[in-house]
């Protein structure tokens, strides 16, 4: 399996990120490329349909959610991206001063219908696209 980590550091209290990025409907508030996203609970599952900008979509299920830690872990079930059997997991570390944290995104998968490096770089873009936009939110 591909393995893809990204981080980025901003200069607000984990509490106050992830209290903005640790619903899994809210990634419309903070990333550019969804437009809009929807739950639906399904044998027990929780499900989200991603609007991406441009069209298309992402279904993606919920495989844990910790407040504790600050951390879900998703996986992809259908979508465009040149991915399968993708998993990843956002979570929001705080510092020692409580004054800043570290956002993290890391994922594994396998590429497929383009060449490894393809995929990595799709992912790493998607991430970054992520990052960026919370660094204009909380400076950084």
């Amino acid at each position: 399996m591909t393995k893809v980590s990204s981080s980025t550091e901003l200069p607000v209290p984990a509490a106050t990120v992830w209290a903005m990025i640790g619903n899994f409907n809210a990634l419309p508030d903070w990333h550019p490329a969804i437009e809009k996203s929807e739950i639906k609970k399904e044998d027990g599952r929780t499900l989200r349909k991603l609007s991406l900008m441009g069209g298309g979509t992402i279904e993606e299920k919920l495989e844990q959610i910790d407040d504790k830690e600050r951390l879900y872990t998703y996986s992809i079930l259908s979508g465009p991206l040149p991915v399968s059997n993708y998993t990843a997991t956002l979570r929001v570390r705080g510092d020692d001063k409580g004054s800043g944290c570290t956002v993290e995104w890391s994922s594994e998968f396998d590429a497929k219908g383009a060449p490894e490096s393809a995929a990595i770089e799709v992912i790493s873009g998607i991430y970054e696209a992520g990052f960026e936009n919370l660094k204009k939110m909380f400076g950084g």
